[in-house]
């Protein structure tokens, strides 16, 4: 008699890409919880024409994240959802 084995599909990890216009900028990273928080975050790249970009690689779901644009706190100015966090302002948000 054969058993029925049945796997369940692990999710897969999808490519999401952040990007900001800060042609005055001289580092950008993000962070977030996809990264625990980590202040160095994922260095953004310049394009040499004033865009910051990196390409993320994460599981599926929701993700909470701020940018760190030459130290400084910044909203994403692309993010449309955003949710308070307990510093008084609010982080960003997308899903994946």
């Amino acid at each position: 008699m054969l058993k029925n084995h049945t796997r369940a599909a692990k999710p897969r990890a999808k490519h999401h890409t952040v990007t900001l216009k800060a042609p005055e900028a001289k580092s950008v990273a993000v962070t977030g919880n996809f990264c625990n928080w980590e202040l160095e975050g994922h260095p953004l790249k310049h394009d040499g024409k004033g865009i910051w970009k990196a390409t993320l690689t994460l599981l599926p779901g929701r993700y909470e994240y701020r940018l760190l644009v030459d130290g400084e706190w910044r909203d994403d100015p692309g993010c449309t959802e955003h949710v308070a966090n307990p510093f008084g302002s609010e982080n960003c948000v997308f899903q994946v």
